[in-house]
């Protein structure tokens, strides 16, 4: 598991709002690129948010997230339209050592805290967009997917700081406007697929004992290791293999490994997205642990609660005939990482990959809410994102 969760008591880490770090930090970029094998950045739309940065609008940019490096190529985008960006982060990253918490403040991030209510994280993004000075870059979807076309959930967060910034805006005098411009991540393997990829899968196998499988049909290659993942965590958990389809056998070992945590710790809610499931449940199990007061069998109980919920989390990002319906050289990659993320908790650096960030049409933030279950914001995000994402690809 990796070190997502941190049993410590949370401080909020606000964000350097002047520019001098910055444009001292901007030479660091392509490196920060290149750490997630991005060659190239492509900015497509930048007119439509550059047209929002000259009327002063409060700007929230809101992409999707399926890679590690995808906080650079927004600031990235930033740059196009002469702008430095803020961004919100999840604090576990800033307690990842001090070299890495100090540029991360320094660049304009700040943290918030994913397993509770971070009043200090929504005021300082609520109050970056009412001010307008740079845009606030949130990942709605919260989490990475590493789904290069697919979106995941999306937070309704989104749309409650974005509401109450222009709630703030409109009263203000003169009166301001605050606006969501969705932003496609899009990223394409321009290098040599099998001679990157057959290594790393000759690594796993090698880990189960196996004799290499090279010569078989790559997809049947990652078909036949993801089985094996896949029957390892049913044999762990629920003591046999699982016989049905795949996406199946995926969604019955969630619910087994989430349900009977839920009926203890949520009152037997089994509601929502998998994400957020796992985020309610957090939620619940964390704020003993963090005080350091329970025993040290009730410690490792946790812990071993919170590995269950982090394997939930990381099966939920197998999409359903992912590799089936259009095996791109795109979707081969990111599974085999997926792999490699899953059984050793890091993945190589995969290169060259261009990325492409596709900036949509603004999408204007009333402050009032209209009732009904999901609020229409976010419904509008997400129908803009998908169009986006569905886009055919694009040529350098």
């Amino acid at each position: 598991m990796q070190a997502v969760v941190v049993a410590k008591p949370y401080k909020f880490v606000p964000p350097y709002r002047g520019n001098l770090w910055p444009t001292l930090l901007r030479p660091l970029l392509p490196r920060l690129l290149r750490s997630d094998g991005i060659t190239s950045v492509e900015c497509r739309g930048v007119e439509k948010l550059a047209a929002s940065v000259a009327a002063g609008h409060g700007i929230m940019l809101a992409p999707n997230h399926c890679r590690p490096g995808d906080p650079f190529v927004m600031a990235k985008l930033g740059y196009a339209v002469g702008r430095h960006i803020h961004a919100i982060a999840s604090w576990h990253i800033f307690m990842q050592g001090r070299m890495q918490r100090f540029l991360l403040s320094r660049g304009g991030a700040f943290s918030i805290y994913r397993e509770g209510l971070d009043r200090e994280a929504l005021k300082c993004a609520i109050q970056i967009l009412t001010e307008a000075r740079r845009p606030l870059v949130i990942f709605p979807e919260g989490v990475i997917s590493r789904h290069n076309d697919r979106l995941n959930s999306l937070m309704e967060g989104t749309a409650m700081i974005a509401r109450t910034a222009a709630k703030q805006r409109a009263a203000a005098n003169p009166a301001g406007r605050v606006i969501i411009h969705p932003v496609a991540l899009r990223y394409f393997f321009e290098g040599d697929l099998n001679t990157t990829v057959e290594p790393m899968l000759d690594k796993i196998e090698q880990r189960f004992t196996w004799q290499s499988n090279r010569g078989m049909p790559l997809v049947d290659r990652i078909n036949k290791i993801g089985g094996a993942l896949l029957t390892l965590k049913e044999i762990e958990h629920l003591g046999a293999p699982q016989a049905g389809a795949l996406n199946e056998r995926i969604r019955r070992l969630i619910d087994h490994l989430l349900c009977p945590i839920e009926d203890a710790w949520s009152k037997g809610r089994h509601e929502g997205s998998v994400v957020t499931r796992v985020k309610v449940l957090r939620t619940a199990l964390l704020p003993e642990l963090v005080t350091g007061e329970l025993s040290e069998a009730e410690q490792e109980q946790r812990w071993k609660l919170l590995a269950q919920l982090y394997l939930a989390q990381q099966l939920a990002f197998y999409p359903p005939h992912y590799l089936t319906e259009n095996p791109t050289p795109e979707r081969i990659l990111e599974t085999v990482e997926r792999f490699e993320e899953d059984m050793t908790d890091r993945v190589r650096t995969v290169s060259p990959i261009r990325a492409v960030a596709t900036v949509g049409d603004a999408i204007e933030v009333t402050p009032d809410r209209v009732r009904g279950s999901e609020d229409p914001l976010m419904i509008t995000l997400r129908e803009q994102l998908e169009s986006l994402l569905s886009l055919p690809p694009a040529k350098p």
